[in-house]
């Protein structure tokens, strides 16, 4: 039976739901996030129609005036990931063409964003392209949450929010007071944000798995480097996909003598087999967050989905009032 759980915040700054500059949408890919976001705002998101020609072509109309509004589209380009994409493109220039003061994409997850560097010859910069695109469609902010990748930001040549979705994880794994953590960083990559994942936990100690992927999506673990026996390892990265990663991490971590093992990720891809990957016991607890939807199927005895939608809805305020941003995470 799956758990849920949603961060508490505060407003800094009163609501006010009558706001005639502040705009709220939403594309079809994350309603329900969308519509936690507007309560925590104390609004309604705007009506707008959206149909699908018989080839395929998408529509969009803004079915309310917004000329001189603040407008924030909130859409993940998470799977149908070129659907998602190109229907976020069309909403920004559908609120350019309607005279927008300002546009900001709110993008939960950012899809394409693996392919952030060559690697080898004549291959694309998939986050770059994208980055691109939404800049081109009229946007004049984005906001994100929990890049692969940080450096994408400096692929925008506008002004860019980058969140993180650990409060949330945090505060609901300081209510579950774990005993002797240690907090294991999947790869070499996710050094950094294992680190400051593990200080907010008291300057919990941290390992990492040194791993060698051989191609995409199949992973080969090699070592622990760091004390995990008897200790309760938590796994933390920013997204899972097929779950090669994290679960042959669990599996390393079982054999090196942890006592429990959680793993933690802020967007649940769950690309196939990554469900049985993960409710095959090599888990106490998988903790995600609803930055992407999670489908009825998906859901496992060990997952627990918490909410963002309150980090999300204070970050909007506070860049439609022009407060900081940063100090929430302080």
């Amino acid at each position: 039976m799956s758990r849920s759980a949603t961060l508490t915040l505060q407003p800094t700054l009163p609501l006010i739901a009558d706001n005639n500059r502040l705009r709220l949408f939403s594309g079809s890919a994350n309603v329900p996030l969308a519509q936690e976001v507007a309560r925590y705002l104390g609004m309604d998101i705007g009506p707008m129609v959206r149909k699908r020609f018989a080839d395929g072509e998408l529509y969009i109309q803004i079915q309310e005036s917004i000329r001189g509004c603040d407008v924030y589209l909130i859409q993940p380009s998470c799977h149908p990931v070129n659907d998602n994409l190109m229907e976020l493109l069309i909403m920004i220039d559908a609120c350019r063409r309607a005279s927008a003061r300002q546009i900001t994409a709110v993008i939960p997850y950012y899809g394409y964003a693996r392919a952030d560097r060559k690697t080898a010859g004549r291959e694309s910069i998939t986050a770059k392209l994208v980055a691109n695109l939404i800049t081109e469609a009229g946007a004049n902010r984005v906001l994100a949450m929990d890049l692969h990748s940080a450096q994408i930001q400096g692929y925008f040549d506008i002004p860019f929010d980058h969140v993180y979705g650990s409060p949330v994880t945090l505060d609901y794994l300081a209510s579950k007071q774990l005993p002797d953590l240690v907090v294991v960083s999947p790869d070499v990559g996710g050094v950094a944000r294992a680190r400051a994942f593990a200080k907010k936990l008291d300057d919990a100690p941290l390992a990492i798995i040194d791993k060698r992927r051989q191609a995409h999506n199949v992973a080969e673990v090699m070592n622990v480097i760091g004390d995990v026996k008897g200790k309760t390892a938590v796994l933390v990265d920013d997204m899972i996909d097929t779950a090669g990663t994290i679960a042959a991490g669990a599996k390393i971590l079982r054999q090196e003598g942890a006592r429990q093992v959680y793993a933690c990720a802020t967007h649940a891809v769950f690309s196939p087999p990554a469900i049985e990957r993960l409710s095959g016991g090599l888990f106490e607890e998988v903790i995600v967050t609803n930055t992407i939807p999670v489908a009825q199927d998906n859901y496992f005895e060990q997952l627990t989905v918490l909410s963002v939608a309150n980090l999300l809805g204070e970050t909007i305020w506070r860049i439609h009032e022009d407060s900081s941003v940063s100090s929430m995470f302080r």
